[in-house]
Formats: structure tokens, sequence, C-alpha cells
């Protein structure tokens, strides 16, 4: 059997930081305080238990290599890290409009619509965002959030449905106010 990469060895300061956090009255991460209860149990200093990963995982209901992710983590990273949720460095998928790009779609949906159409539609937006080399392509998805998230409606009104409010009538269904 190899031997370990990452090995815990913990002093009595961090041993009582991570037992203050098993056993704390307040409200706890279970994610966080299971994490806590590995580094402590696979501790191979002086105090520790040292338990094998595969005892760990067993323990903790957890796969193996979540408890060596766990060493690793402590071992590169410090406390926080491995203790903590991983927070993204970047986020996933860089955004297709940035803030001068929404300005000229948002621009481009208040001009009027092209001729043939009463108004404009998600698709006829993201074709003349493309066309006008706003972006190089785009979906009429993107389009819609983009509008969504600039509180922007395509047919004047400010925001929310363009239904009257609707109240319950107790002697013949829906009733318009």
């Amino acid at each position: 059997m190899s031997e370990k990469r990452y090995l815990v060895r913990l002093t009595e300061d961090e041993r009582a930081r991570l037992t203050a956090i098993v056993h704390a009255q307040k409200r706890i991460a279970r994610r966080k305080r299971m994490r806590a209860q590995v580094l402590l149990k696979v501790d191979a200093g002086d105090h520790g238990p040292a338990w094998t990963d595969a005892r760990a995982a067993e323990a903790f209901d957890v796969h193996v290599n979540i408890v060596g992710t766990i060493r690793k983590q402590l071992v590169l990273h410090g406390f926080d890290r491995a203790l903590d949720r991983q927070q993204p460095v970047a986020p996933s998928r860089t955004p297709v409009f940035g803030p001068q790009q929404e300005q000229e779609l948002l621009a481009v949906a208040a001009g009027d619509p092209p001729t043939g159409h009463a108004r404009w539609t998600l698709r006829l937006l993201a074709g003349a965002v493309v066309q006008l080399d706003i972006v190089e392509s785009v979906c009429h998805e993107t389009v819609r959030h983009v509008l969504k998230k600039r509180i922007y409606t395509r047919t004047g009104r400010s925001g929310g449905s363009s239904h009257p409010i609707r109240t319950a009538s107790t002697s013949r269904g829906w009733k318009t106010s």
C-alpha cells in the first residue's frame, strides 16, 4: 500500500478550533461539521487517532476520495478552504453581452421594429444584434435574460403582467376589477 501524500498533523490550537466547530450549539452547516470531524479523525499528529481514509469514509458515510480531498485541501490551502464551500474563481461561462452591448441591445429594442412587424420579438432582436455586429452570435433566450434583467418590456408597459388584476368571484369564476 502506498504512503499518504497529504498527512494531517494538527496542533493543539487547530484541534481546539475543529472541536469547537463539531460541538458548537449554534447552527453549523452539516458539511462543515462533517469535514471538521473527518479532519479530527485523520489527524496523524501526537494526539490524533490517525484513522485511515477508508475508516473515516465509512464512519461519516462519504466516499474515500472525499476524505482524501479534505486532507489535500487542508494541507495545501488551509482551514478555511478545507471547511467551507469552495467559491468559483471565475464564472463558468463568459457573458455574451457586456454593459455597452446591453445598452446597444436596449437601444435597438426601444427603436421601431422592422417593416412588416408590429413589434420586436426575441428572435428578431437576436438577429438584429448579430446583423449590427453588436455580438457575434446570440440565442433569443440570452436576449430575453438581458431584457428581463433590465426590466424592459417590449410592449411599453412598466413590468408585470399585461392582464388587469383578477379577483375571485363567489358566483361566476373570475372577474376583472
